[in-house]
């Protein structure tokens, strides 16, 4: 598999181009958000991250794998920058703009279902990790369909989290599930990437653009 380090506006990022790789050719691509702990440490150390590491050992993994490294405290302070991103990417030569996928774990994963609430027409299906979100909007994402993962034994963001986000997609009619890992701490997103029945649930939708958004939170005496 080949790396390439490259950079749009103030991010760096890295891509991964899977074995095999024809340029013209259009190919699925993962959109990977890295938490808290990689923030200030430029797009290389994202070859160490387990999303990587682990989807290496693969040798068939059939996605471009796009990573991008924060440098700032949160993936918030860059979000209006994340979201020209996810355009720019999703118009790139070797991007299959039907198969757009979004994935990260903690601060990834809380950013991974914010992002995807801001912009659901642009992605395919999304698997947060150990994150959450605003519970109260996900009704924006019932068009896109979500796989998420836990660990039971969580401490530093609670399994509640992703189970009311779960919920609230599914009670918006929706397509989201959960997998709780038990025994679990916060690292679950080791046993999500070694999982190949992800990608290949990945894989196994396309964008079927929303077309009809819920924005039901209005009203400042309900929502402030």
């Amino acid at each position: 598999m080949q790396y390439e380090i490259k950079n749009f506006e103030s991010l760096e990022y890295l891509v991964r181009y899977p074995n095999g790789y024809e340029s013209g050719k259009k190919y699925p691509v993962i959109l990977h958000l890295h938490g808290a702990g990689g923030r200030y440490q430029g797009a290389e150390s994202n070859k160490t991250n387990p999303f990587f590491t682990i989807t290496e050992q693969d040798e068939n993994f059939p996605f471009v794998c796009v990573s991008p490294s924060c440098n700032a405290d949160t993936w918030f302070d860059l979000f209006e920058t994340l979201r020209r991103f996810v355009k720019f990417i999703s118009a790139e030569p070797y991007a299959n703009a039907k198969k757009l996928y979004l994935l990260g774990p903690s601060m990834g994963g809380y950013t991974t279902w914010q992002l995807a609430t801001s912009l659901p027409e642009y992605f395919a299906a999304i698997a947060p990790i150990c994150g959450g979100g605003m519970y109260w909007n996900a009704g924006r994402l019932v068009n896109v369909p979500v796989w998420a993962f836990h660990g039971e034994l969580d401490g530093v963001v609670r399994l509640e989290e992703s189970e009311k986000m779960v919920n609230a997609v599914n009670a918006n009619g929706g397509n989201a599930k959960l997998t709780v890992y038990k025994d679990t701490y916060h690292d679950s997103w080791n046993q999500a990437y070694a999982n190949p029945e992800l990608f290949a649930w990945l894989l196994s939708h396309e964008n079927e653009n929303a077309t009809e958004l819920k924005n039901e939170y209005k009203g400042s005496d309900i929502y402030g």
